[in-house]
């Protein structure tokens, strides 16, 4: 797919003499300084499984350090909650139980969702990490299920490659093979979706090698069937490009997210990543991203050559980590004054759309803890460039570099904080200041970088030597850098764009109060400190036009979040968030839509979509306390308005208002405020709709949470699990009535089993309850017959 617009074209960088240019104006992503708001095996003892609440809790700090954006880790679910990088389930995003537990490492998927409103109420852009070339974990908690032994052997995989998942209609039960491969989870996938498949190949280069699990294929022919899973429908040609895309889309849609990291790009076809991101900008509806959509991609190369080469394949919809500046960055770091520094600025991508300068991220920075979780070695094996340690002379240097120059830099999270040699690494709370301090030479450097207006001029090399590089932003500063150990640089007769009588200070304070006027045609004399420690900064000096104060704000952002409620997402299990689900038929039973988290006294607007004409469809709210606050009624596509009187969690429920209706397809849309902070320490209370629901059955009242059924809705037969903590009999009394309980359809003595198969062949389209009787307990549960 091409598209390209005339500014892609202009916006290109390019050399005139020592001059670099930059159409700055045309590029509305060369400005925002981003955090990777993680670490390689981040987690917090504070906050198990809930990454997510400590980025909440987090942000307001890094708003006020001047943190415009925060590129946060892979949200959807794993085989077992870690860095996020071998996904399982692209539709968990923590509110399905499955692998044995219901978070990521993030957390539940209410508290990821609030995580995005409270940085965008901070004003911040939130970039998804995402991953499109492999998968990992099939089969159950206990991999049952997950193999097909037809599958060809790639070397790697050992045959694990049938991938099924829970959902509200088929929720995990007993965690064994048929139970898991009778999953009815949206975008399953077989061993013909991944190398190699009926039509590729596996094993010969980087695209069809399944380094770190099942890789996927997505060509138009690697399609086919299971040969032993019971749920099993047939594929259509690209079905893992249409499934991919359409998650994708689903995933803006839910989180509302403003871009994307794409993790190991190299390694699937340059049109996936081309199709994907016109999608999200162009092809998702209300959610698209448009041209203002940001993405950056890991293609792990040292030659900008190669990184712009893949940025214009793709017609720059995604931009790089700039790992060629970073090259010359690490060599000017070690190379302890021998580096040609003027030399650095020529490292740097020419193609600078949207690259990402940086000087460590978590493939570089592989940090190895000792007993007080204080860095003690490297694990120079697994880092896919150098480590930069903090302690190096020159890295505060190397931070001047990737924010005076062009692109979006990103701060490295062990960069901005010094958890590393403090032995505070786990145990901080993130308000904490005393255990979580902020570098100040970055606090500093990212002040200048938005105060002093860095992108909004023109990018200028104004002075080159083996130990200097000064570099103007036009009008705007002089960020003049200095790799020499112990001597001062002092550049006189700097050309700038200043006008003459300018009086230029150095915001950084290493060259004190000293102040430079401007004279003779826009020229100036600087002075630029060393990097042994003797001045207030190593190697660098920040010149800016006198009495410049505090100006960057960021405006506080609504969020728009979309719920689809459908069979084949979400889960029914007690242990999961018990949310998603169609609206059930005859009835008026309702669902759990998902949960907010909102600010008192602003609108929040629900726009309600209905899949059915005329079938009424009601949506309440409830507070904290599952309480009712307010409700509406609709009938296909509906809008309701509510101004909430405190901050905190509501509850958003959907169900029919009449009894006949038969099931449909709703979707939910949420506009609103979160709050700026958030104490997350507060346990939500999670509101169900199943459990806790009596059910009339004749005289006795019970509640329906004591058995598990499958399907549901049901066709020709249903499946009764039985507890394992259930005390069998020799026989149990089995038995089915009408939701009334007053007519009986089905009665017998089964013997002891764990799952009871009943026969529906003959039941007329309807609401059913299943009563099994043990000793003197009844268990029941409500099922509906829908053909």
């Amino acid at each position: 797919m091409k598209f390209v617009t005339q500014w892609f074209l202009i916006a290109y960088a390019f050399f005139e003499g020592t001059n670099i240019k930059n159409a700055a104006a045309q590029n509305p992503w060369n400005r925002k300084i981003m955090l990777q708001g993680f670490y390689w095996d981040f987690k917090n003892d504070s906050f198990p499984l809930g990454w997510a609440n400590y980025l909440t809790e987090l942000t307001p700090r890094l708003k006020e350090a001047g943190i415009e954006a925060i590129y946060v880790p892979v949200s959807v679910k794993n085989q077992s909650p870690g860095t996020g990088y071998v996904p399982f389930d692209h539709y968990d995003l923590g509110d399905k139980y499955q692998k044995g537990h219901l978070n990521t490492s993030l957390g539940n998927k209410n508290e990821l969702l609030r995580m995005y409103a409270v940085m965008k109420a901070n004003g911040m852009q939130v970039y998804q990490d995402v991953v499109w070339n492999h998968l990992s974990g099939a089969g159950s908690q206990f991999s049952s299920g997950g193999q097909d032994f037809e599958a060809p052997d790639d070397g790697y995989t050992s045959r694990y490659k049938n991938f099924r998942y829970v959902c509200y209609k088929t929720p995990s039960a007993n965690e064994g093979s048929k139970e898991y491969l009778l999953r009815e989870g949206r975008f399953y996938k077989n061993w013909q979706n991944f190398y190699p498949s009926p039509v590729s190949v596996c094993c010969t280069n980087g695209i069809n090698t399944p380094y770190w699990g099942p890789d996927i294929d997505y060509s138009a022919g690697a399609i086919g069937q299971s040969n032993n899973a019971l749920y099993n429908p047939k594929q259509n040609n690209t079905y893992m490009r249409n499934g991919m895309r359409e998650w994708m889309i689903w995933y803006k849609k839910q989180t509302g997210f403003d871009g994307l990291r794409i993790d190991a790009v190299k390694h699937f076809p340059t049109e996936i990543t081309e199709d994907f991101l016109w999608n999200l900008r162009y092809g998702a509806g209300w959610a698209n991203g448009g041209d203002d959509f940001f993405a950056f991609s890991e293609w792990v190369d040292f030659n900008k050559t190669v990184l712009d080469n893949f940025c214009s394949t793709v017609q720059n919809r995604t931009g790089t980590f700039d790992f060629s500046l970073r090259s010359g960055i690490h060599q000017m770091v070690t190379g302890l004054g021998n580096f040609d520094f003027g030399s650095l600025v020529n490292f740097q991508q020419d193609n600078r759309l949207m690259t990402v300068p940086f000087v460590n991220n978590h493939d570089t920075y592989r940090p190895i803890y000792d007993q007080n979780n204080k860095d003690s070695a490297w694990e120079i094996g697994r880092e896919l460039a150098p480590h930069i340690n903090k302690d190096e002379p020159r890295w505060a240097l190397a931070y001047a570099m990737i924010l005076a120059v062009d692109g979006s830099p990103m701060i490295y999270f062990d960069d901005l904080f010094d958890i590393g040699t403090s032995g505070n690494r786990f145990n901080h709370h993130p308000l904490d200041t005393s255990k979580l301090k902020i570098n100040e030479d970055l606090l500093n450097l990212i002040w200048c970088h938005n105060n002093l207006r860095f992108k909004e001029g023109e990018y200028l090399v104004r002075n080159q030597s083996a130990d200097l590089l000064v570099i103007e932003r036009k009008g705007k500063a002089l960020i003049a850098m200095n790799d020499a150990w112990s001597q001062w640089q002092d550049p006189k007769a700097v050309q700038t764009a200043f006008t003459d009588g300018t009086v230029l200070i150095d915001y950084t304070g290493a060259a004190g109060t000293a102040e430079r006027t401007v004279y003779n045609g826009g020229k100036v004399d600087l002075s630029v400190p060393p990097n042994d420690g003797s001045a207030k900064r190593k190697g660098y000096s920040i010149w800016a036009p006198k009495g410049i104060t505090s100006n960057h704000n960021l405006p506080a952002r609504t969020i728009t979040q979309e719920w689809e409620m459908a069979n084949d997402l979400g889960d029914r299990n007690a242990k999961s968030l018990e949310q998603s689900g169609a609206i059930p038929p005859f009835s008026e039973q309702c669902r759990v839509v998902g949960s907010i988290y909102v600010v008192k006294n602003k609108n929040i607007q629900l726009d309600v979509y209905g899949e059915k004409e005329n079938q009424a469809l009601k949506v309440t709210l409830l507070d904290e306390n599952c309480q009712l606050v307010d409700s509406s009624v609709g009938s296909k596509n509906f809008t309701f308005n509510f101004i909430p009187k405190k901050d905190g969690w509501l509850t958003i429920k959907a169900q029919h208002t009449q009894a006949y209706d038969s099931f449909q397809k709703v979707w939910v849309k949420a506009t609103y405020n979160s709050p700026l902070k958030i104490n997350t320490s507060i346990p939500q209370k999670i509101c169900g709709c199943l459990n806790g629901e009596p059910v009339a059955l004749g005289n006795t009242t019970l509640k329906e949470k004591n058995l598990f059924l499958y399907p549901n809705p049901a066709h020709t037969h249903v499946n009764v699990n039985i507890p394992e903590d259930i005390k069998r009999n020799d026989a149990m009394d089995v038995e089915i009535v009408d939701w009334k309980g007053t007519s009986t359809f089905y009665k017998a003595k089964v013997k002891n089993s764990n799952e009871i198969e009943l026969n529906l062949a003959n039941f007329a389209n309807g609401i059913y309850i299943v009563k099994v009787l043990l000793e003197s307990n009844l268990y029941v549960q409500k099922f509906v017959v829908f053909n």
